[in-house]
C-alpha cells in the first residue's frame, strides 16, 4: 500500500461527520491491505503509535525536532517554520504548505510506502545515546524530502502525536466487522440460500447505489449475481415461491461461502436482469454484533488492536479461538455498581465477596524465570516492584497470570496504607529506597492462565480454589481476603469491617461466573462509601484548564474541565467544571504539568459546548466526588438532540487525588454516570 493511500484515508476521517463514516472509511483502508502486515499497521498507525502500550515503544520526537526536520527538508529555516507553526498552531499543515512550495523535489526521493513508513517511525523509536536528536532529526527529514504536501502533513502529526483523527478501539473493531463482511461478499463462490438451495460458481459486485453503502451501521448494501443458467433457475424458483407467500416484504434467508469465511444476511428485494440477479441484502444485527463480540473479546485478551487486525486479515475463521497468551496483557474485569448490600443479594444471591483495596492493579506474568508486571494501562512496570517479581518466582507454576491490587500494608500491624502512600511505589528512580519504606503486599483475587490452560472460561470458584492453592505459603503475594455471603447481613457486616480497616469498600462477585476480560458486567458488584447523594466517587479526564481568578490570580491555573466516557460512541463528553478540593501546592504542580500537554484546539474524540482557557491532550485522570449529579444544558455528558436537551453534571464537583494509575479509556462511562444518576433518586 502506498503510504499516500493512508494520508488520504487520514484526510477523509479527520472530516468525517461521525463514528459510523470513520469505520466505513476504515474498513476500505483495510480492503486496500495486502498483507496481514500492512493491516496490523494501519490500525496501529491510526491511534498515533506503531505498537501497543504494553510495548512502551514511543517516537520520543519533540516540537523542536520537528521544527528542524521540516526547515532542512523544505530550505525555509528554522525560524520561518517556528513563526508560521506560532501563527497556524498546527505544525503538520505548516509541512504541508512549505513542501508544497517547493520548487522541486530531491532528485533521491521515491515513492513512500506504509511498510517504509511504519518501518522508519520505529527505526526514529529504537533509536538512542549520542547523537540520536540528529538522527532523529535526518530520518523525518528523509521522509518528508519523499513526502507530497499532504504525506508531509500526517508524517508530522504521527511524529508529534497531534493526529486528531479521534479514532479508537471501538472504531477499528465496528470497522474490521465491515472489511470482513465486504472481504466475504466480494469472494463469494456459494450462496446457501432459504437453508437448502445452493447456487455455486457465482460472481457477485457490489452495486453503487447512493445512500445505500453509507447506510446506518453499513446494514444495507445492493449486490449483482451471475451465475450459470442452472442454477439461475434454481434461484428464479426459489424467489418465486418466496414472492407467492403473503408477507409484506421478502425476507428470505441467506449465507454467503468463500475461502475467508461465511456471513449470514437477509435478501429483502431480488430483481432478475439477463444472465444476472439484483439483490438487496440486509446484514442484521444480531450477525453483525456476533462477529463483532468475537473480535471484541480476542482484543480484550492481547490488548493488541494490531495483533487483532493482522488476525482478522489472516486467519477470520479462527477468530473465535483466539486466546490469550504469556506477556501480552488481558484488559481487566470491570465491576458494576449497586447501592446497597441488599440490592447485590437480590441481584446475584449467595457471593463471594471481596475487600475492595485502594491500590495499584496489577497483572502479573511469568513464564520460567522471566516475570512481567503490567499496568492496568497495560504499561510495563516491572523493574519498580522487585519483592513482587521475586515472590512471583517463588510461586509453585512454569507459567500463569495472575491479576491482583498492590497496596502499601503493615502486617504486623494489619494497616492499609493509603493510594497516595502506594502510588510512591510507581517510580523511575530511587526504587530499592522506597521498596524498604514502604513495602507491598499484592492482594491477588484472580488467575487467568496456568501452565497451558486458560481459565477465563471456568466459574469464579474454580479460579479461587485454584488461585488460593498456587499462592500458599507466599508472603508476599497473597489471596485477597474475602468471605461467602449469604444474606445481605453478611454483606454488610463484611463490608463495614473493611470501611473501618482502611479499606474503601467491597467487590461482591458471582460465584459461578466466568472472568469477563474488558467489560462491565453484574459477574462483579461494587459498593464502595457513598459521598453524599453519589454511591461512588467518579473517575473523570482531564481535557482543559482555566486561568486563576480573585485569590488565584497569581497562579496560571485556576480551574480544570472534565470529562467522562462514551462507550457508544467511542468519544469523550464534558460533566463538570472543577475549582476546588486543590492545594495550592497542587495548583502550582497542575500549572506546570498541564502546560506541557497544552494544544491549541479541542482535542479529537471531545464533544464539548464549553471552552476553557487552554485545551489539553486527553491524558490524566482524577477522582472527583460531588454533591449530586444534575441535569445541565452545558454539559454533553449523555446529552440528546434538540434546543432542550440536557446532559449529566456534577454539582460542586471537588478534586479528591490524581490516578496516574488510570487512562482516559478507564475514567467513568456515560451509562454509569446514567445508572448512578438514577441510583441516587431511590
Amino acid at each position: 500500500m502506498e503510504f499516500s493511500a493512508l494520508a488520504l484515508a487520514f484526510e477523509k476521517i479527520e472530516n468525517a461527520p461521525g463514528r459510523l463514516e470513520m469505520a466505513r472509511l476504515l474498513s476500505s483502508l483495510f480492503s486496500s491491505a495486502a498483507s496481514a502486515q500492512e493491516c496490523r499497521q494501519v490500525a496501529y498507525m491510526v491511534q498515533g503509535s506503531i505498537a501497543p502500550a504494553f510495548e512502551g515503544l514511543d517516537l520520543g520526537v519533540g516540537e523542536r525536532f520537528a521544527i528542524a526536520a521540516v526547515a532542512l527538508c523544505s530550505g525555509a529555516g528554522n525560524e520561518k517554520v517556528e513563526e508560521r507553526y506560532k501563527k497556524e498552531g498546527d505544525l503538520g499543515s505548516v509541512a504541508q504548505t512549505l513542501l508544497g512550495k517547493k520548487s522541486q523535489m530531491a532528485l533521491s526521493s521515491e515513492k513512500l510506502t506504509l511498510v517504509g513508513v511504519y518501518s522508519a517511525f520505529v527505526r526514529i523509536a529504537k533509536t538512542g545515546g549520542a547523537g540520536s536528536q540528529q538522527m532523529k532529526i535526518k530520518a523525518l527529514a528523509q521522509l518528508l524530502n519523499c513526502a507530497s504536501p499532504l504525506e508531509a502533513k500526517y508524517i508530522v502529526r504521527f511524529a508529534l502525536a497531534t493526529l486528531r483523527l479521534g479514532v479508537g478501539e471501538p472504531t477499528i473493531l465496528d470497522a474490521l466487522v465491515q472489511f470482513q463482511i465486504s472481504r466475504v461478499m466480494r469472494n463469494a463462490h456459494t450462496l446457501k440460500i432459504d437453508g437448502d438451495v445452493e447456487v455455486e460458481n457465482l460472481q457477485l459486485a457490489l452495486v453503487e447505489k447512493e445512500g445505500e453503502e453509507k447506510a446506518a451501521d453499513f446494514q444495507k448494501i445492493s449486490y449483482e449475481v451471475k451465475m450459470g443458467e442452472g442454477d439461475a433457475g434454481k434461484f428464479a424458483s426459489t424467489l418465486a415461491e418466496e414472492k407467492g407467500k403473503s408477507k409484506k416484504r421478502m425476507e428470505l434467508e441467506a449465507v454467503a461461502k468463500s475461502r475467508f469465511g461465511d456471513v449470514k444476511f437477509i435478501i429483502e428485494e431480488a430483481a432478475q436482469k439477463e444472465g444476472s440477479f439484483l439483490l438487496h441484502a440486509i446484514f442484521t444485527i444480531g450477525e453483525k454484533k456476533k462477529m463483532r463480540e468475537e473480535y471484541e473479546r480476542a482484543f480484550n485478551l492481547c490488548s493488541d488492536i494490531g495483533e487483532v487486525a493482522a488476525a482478522v486479515y489472516d486467519k477470520p475463521q479462527e477468530m473465535r479461538e483466539f486466546s490469550m497468551k504469556v506477556f501480552s496483557p488481558v484488559r481487566p474485569a470491570l465491576a458494576e455498581r449497586l447501592g446497597t448490600a441488599q440490592e447485590i443479594i437480590e441481584k446475584i444471591g449467595e457471593c463471594a465477596v471481596e475487600g475492595k483495596y485502594d491500590g495499584l492493579r496489577m497483572q502479573v506474568h511469568r513464564s520460567d524465570a522471566r516475570v512481567e508486571i503490567f499496568s492496568r494501562k497495560q504499561e510495563k512496570m516491572t523493574h519498580m516492584f522487585p519483592e513482587i517479581v521475586a515472590a512471583a518466582r517463588q510461586l509453585p507454576a512454569k507459567e500463569f497470570i495472575l491479576e491482583g491490587e498492590a497496596l502499601a500494608y503493615n502486617a504486623g500491624e494489619d494497616k492499609y496504607y493509603s493510594f497516595q502512600q502506594t502510588i510512591q511505589r510507581k517510580r523511575k528512580h530511587g526504587i530499592a529506597g522506597k521498596s524498604e519504606e514502604l513495602p507491598l503486599h499484592l492482594f491477588a483475587f484472580d488467575i487467568l492462565y496456568l501452565d497451558g490452560k486458560e481459565y477465563t472460561y471456568e466459574e469464579y470458584s474454580a479460579r479461587r480454589n485454584i488461585l488460593e492453592k498456587i499462592l500458599n505459603g507466599n508472603k508476599t503475594i497473597v489471596p485477597s481476603k474475602r468471605i461467602i455471603a449469604k444474606t445481605a447481613q453478611q454483606l454488610e457486616a463484611f463490608f463495614q469491617s473493611c470501611i473501618n480497616g482502611g479499606l474503601e469498600g467491597i467487590i461482591a462477585k458471582d460465584l459461578k461466573q466466568p472472568y469477563v476480560a474488558g467489560a462491565r458486567k453484574f459477574a462483579w458488584i461494587k459498593l464502595k462509601r457513598s459521598y453524599g447523594a453519589l454511591a461512588d466517587s467518579i473517575d473523570v479526564v482531564i481535557c482543559g484548564y482555566y486561568l486563576g481568578k480573585g485569590q488565584r490570580t497569581e497562579f496560571a491555573f485556576g480551574g480544570l474541565l472534565t470529562a467522562v466516557y462514551n462507550e457508544e460512541s467511542g468519544k469523550f463528553e464534558t460533566i463538570a467544571k472543577i475549582g476546588s478540593g486543590f492545594t495550592e501546592k497542587e495548583m502550582g504542580s497542575f500549572e506546570e504539568m498541564l502546560h506541557k500537554i497544552t494544544i491549541k484546539e479541542k482535542p479529537a474524540g471531545l464533544e464539548s459546548e464549553l471552552v476553557p482557557y487552554f485545551w489539553v491532550k486527553l491524558k490524566y485522570v482524577i477522582s472527583v466526588t460531588a454533591d449530586e449529579i444534575t441535569l445541565s444544558p452545558m454539559h454533553t455528558c449523555g446529552k440528546g438532540k434538540g434546543e432542550d436537551a440536557k446532559g449529566y453534571a456534577l454539582r460542586f464537583p471537588r478534586m479528591v487525588e490524581l490516578r496516574i494509575d488510570k487512562g482516559p479509556s478507564e475514567a467513568t462511562t456515560v451509562s454509569e454516570i446514567e445508572k448512578m444518576f438514577k441510583m441516587q433518586k431511590k
